[in-house]
């Protein structure tokens, strides 16, 4: 077997299954889930009628490129959301199979592992958030590079201090991951931000991949998230080391559908198209159509937008009151400080689960020790994905149980 397999880490829902293992939750509660990202609200009628009027595409093999018409409702998308005058369908744009399954295989095609066989000493190196999508580790490690984590500053409004990078690490990196809206803390980068990350780029010649799949859960209407595209036009600039991943799942709530795409950097995705070829990764042409319908909508995405600002307006406040807790850019995360409890995160979590039946995630599980400190730690991830009446209870639940702690 792969001896790199060996390097990964226990994932943080298998550390919240151990956590939770001993422990039986007091009868009587409902369990009430804030611990898993996964997209609660029902899928769209529109998009369920797509799929049953796309079953004849199970007869054929779906093409590694996707459709043209895929491509091209993807690529209108790009330029409306984001304001841009152009993106060519044919060669920036490529339909995967889920923006998870895409960061992966990316650093795949991306990373060269040669430099360390010889000598671990000069091994690629990939830089990461911290905290951070857990999938940027892994994909790192069995891709033969080495991650390195940037802590983010909850002062800076979690963004990542990059001057503090020595120079050697800048030398041999050559991929960075950036998640905006962040999974979890909810921020959104800064067009300066930005700025900074391309300059960076155009020093060192790594590529930028960056993670926009929370982008449409955001708000305010009058003010949608910037994106790494948008941002390169903005600063006049193309896409050159820069790529962009979504999914429809969070946007339309179709997470079974694992439909997503990549675009930017036309040079990058024709040899991530050629690595997709034999990884055969190719969207089914069931989901394609559909994803074609979902692609060009947005009444439903406003009306799916609508419920989570509802949730998020009635819920944080009434977590302000006993936690560090405050509404987050965008994303459908609550990020939230644990410390005036006086419990650890993974205490706070256990406990929370035994005596209230209410499971969230502990923030060390998102994050590594990385310069002397874990990020993470003292934090929880509430996910707001449950409809408004159950967020609220659990809400309430967690507020019951601070109190008592008092």
């Amino acid at each position: 077997m792969n001896p790199l397999l060996d390097t990964l880490q226990t994932y943080p829902f298998e550390k919240l299954r151990a956590l939770f293992k001993e422990v039986t939750p007091k009868a009587g509660l409902r369990p009430i889930s804030l611990g898993i990202g996964e997209p609660k609200h029902p899928t769209p009628a529109l998009i369920r009628d797509a799929v049953v009027a796309s079953l004849d595409g199970l007869a054929v093999y779906p093409a590694t490129a996707g459709s043209p018409a895929l491509r091209e409702s993807i690529a209108n998308w790009i330029k409306t959301r984001y304001t841009l005058p152009a993106i060519d369908a044919s060669t920036e744009v490529l339909p995967v199979s889920g923006s998870r399954e895409a960061l992966f295989a990316l650093a795949q095609a991306v990373v060269d592992p040669a430099a360390g066989v010889k000598d671990p000493a000069r091994r690629a190196i990939v830089l990461c958030p911290n905290p951070f999508y857990q999938i940027y580790e892994g994909a790192t490690l069995l891709a033969g590079g080495e991650p390195y984590f940037v802590n983010s500053d909850p002062a800076r409004n979690y963004a990542c201090d990059y001057s503090q990078v020595p120079e050697d690490v800048w030398a041999r990196t050559q991929l960075l991951y950036v998640c905006s809206p962040g999974n979890p803390t909810g921020a959104v980068l800064t067009l300066d931000d930005w700025r900074e990350l391309f300059a960076l780029s155009d020093r060192y010649g790594f590529v930028i991949a960056s993670d926009e799949c929370y982008s449409e859960i955001y708000f305010d209407e009058t003010k949608p998230p910037l994106g790494g595209l948008e941002a390169a036009h903005r600063l006049g600039r193309g896409f050159e080391r820069l790529v962009m991943l979504s999914s429809l799942s969070k946007r339309s709530n179709v997470p079974g559908m694992r439909s997503g795409f990549v675009a930017g950097d036309a040079a990058i995705l024709k040899r991530f198209l050629l690595y997709r070829t034999y990884h055969g990764a190719a969207l089914s042409p069931v989901w394609q159509a559909a994803s074609v319908v979902a692609w060009g909508d947005e009444q439903h995405v406003r009306e799916n937008r609508a419920k989570y600002a509802r949730k998020f307006a009635t819920v944080t406040p009434m977590l302000a009151d006993v936690l560090d807790v405050r509404l987050p850019d965008a994303a459908f995360y609550l990020w939230a400080n644990v410390a005036r409890t006086g419990l650890s995160d993974t205490a706070f979590a256990q406990r929370l689960y035994a005596d209230y039946n209410v499971t969230v995630l502990p923030g060390s599980y998102l994050a590594r020790t990385a310069h002397g400190t874990n990020p993470g730690q003292n934090f929880v991830r509430m996910a707001l994905v449950a409809d408004v009446e159950e967020c609220i209870e659990g809400a309430q639940r967690i507020v019951d149980f601070c109190r008592s702690l008092a």
